[in-house]
């Protein structure tokens, strides 16, 4: 042992570093409950046949309503299976695409050794 008083190899400057790190960190995490709670409050809303069938989840992919306009029953079954289902898969990837640029705008500027 040196004796150099170093400490694990930290000096002052990582240290601070490290307490800003951890600063930002908790921050985040503030800020992803937050977010989790605008995201639960969230509409967004998916079609498909031009606006024949609207699937309404929230920023969390909860299915919330389907509206089906009339003129898409005369379509059939199966026709209008492969339109709900349209609608379904448009509403969860925009869901998906919300939630991932706010996370994304939430955690800007966090740089914690592994997360780069």
């Amino acid at each position: 042992m040196t004796g150099k008083g170093q400490g694990f190899g930290f000096g002052l400057g990582k240290m601070k570093e490290l307490a800003a790190a951890f600063q930002k960190a908790q921050q985040v995490q503030e800020g992803a409950k937050k977010l989790q709670e605008e995201l639960e409050q969230m509409e967004i809303t998916g079609e498909s046949g031009g606006g024949l069938i609207r699937v309404t989840v929230t920023g969390n992919q909860e299915p919330k309503r389907v509206e089906i306009d009339p003129a898409a029953l005369h379509e059939g079954a199966e026709v209008l299976s492969d339109l709900l289902t349209a609608a379904m898969k448009d509403a969860y990837t925009k869901s998906t695409q919300t939630m991932r640029e706010r996370m994304e705008d939430l955690t800007s500027g966090l740089e914690l050794p592994g997360l780069s």
